[in-house]
């Protein structure tokens, strides 16, 4: 397994741009970094990223993004493959005011059924036992009892990531081909069925930093005439799901006309390229 390269605590700014506008984008980027390790040598520099989102039936977490809450979190399970002998990793993503912060801790996929269960974190349902992983995954559990959440949806995509070659403090993805389907069980399968693509044809683009806004990133956008929009992958996948029919418990019919106007109000929202507003 490559290292882990978590951004802890970091800025992120998102856009939606083109396909053609992504691969001319990758030959801007690659004077400043390199691959990360999973994109090394990968047709299209892409690899496989998939996620379980988990809930409250009531989706609490859902009206947070949707309600522009400045402080909130996500909860979810991260894996990239079907092997039973790599790990998952149980994550939490805050948004506290502007800035992200991450916890994660890599689990057993034995471990994953029985925590999503109840039972409480030992040492040996981690993949390397540590205080920090430790710490994590209490926390990912607490929340997870707190808020009476479990999975709700398989959010898959493959990445193309850039990193900076001195350090971890730049960090650059493309997300393709945004797949959402409700999911309801901890099964970390890549298998994904009857799914929604909620961002086609557009690539997501993440630019993420630790410290000082890099000023290459304030040309690049201005080169190619990109602006700053949301795309909440788990949000806006409960949302077009919702518009078949399928809406989780918590997802009433009356509310649709106003989430939709919300959604393609913050799709709309441009914010300055040089800053987070």
């Amino acid at each position: 397994m490559p290292g882990d390269r978590l951004q802890a605590t970091r800025f992120e700014l998102k856009y939606r741009v083109s396909a053609d506008v992504a691969v001319r984008m990758r030959e801007f980027i690659r004077g400043y970094l390199v691959p990360d390790e999973y994109s090394v040598g990968k047709p299209d520099y892409s690899y496989h990223n998939h996620s379980i989102y988990l809930d409250s039936d009531d989706l609490r977490l859902y009206w947070d993004v949707i309600n522009s809450n400045k402080n909130r979190y996500k909860l979810r399970i991260r894996y990239y493959d079907d092997n039973p002998e790599t790990p998952v990793f149980f994550e939490i993503k805050r948004r506290m005011n502007d800035a992200i912060l991450k916890k994660r801790a890599a689990v057993r996929r034995t471990a994953v059924d029985q925590l999503l269960a109840g039972q409480l974190p030992e040492a040996q349902h981690l993949f390397s036992p540590g205080p920090g992983s430790f710490d994590a995954v209490q926390e990912f559990c607490f929340l997870k009892e707190d808020l009476q959440a479990s999975p709700k949806m398989h959010v898959a995509y493959r990445r193309e990531a850039w990193v900076s070659m001195a350090d971890n403090s730049v960090r650059i993805s493309f997300d393709r081909e945004v797949c959402s389907a409700r999911h309801f069980t901890g099964e970390t399968t890549t298998a994904i069925e009857n799914y929604s693509m909620p961002f086609e044809p557009d690539v997501i683009l993440e630019l993420k930093f630790t410290g000082r806004f890099p000023n290459w990133f304030r040309d690049m956008v201005e080169v190619f005439g990109v602006m700053q929009l949301g795309a909440a992958k788990y949000a806006d996948g409960v949302h077009r799901l919702g518009e078949g029919g399928t809406a989780p418990a918590g997802f009433p019919d009356d509310c649709k006309d106003v989430v939709e106007k919300l959604l393609n109000y913050r799709a709309r929202k441009a914010r300055r390229p040089d800053g987070i507003s």
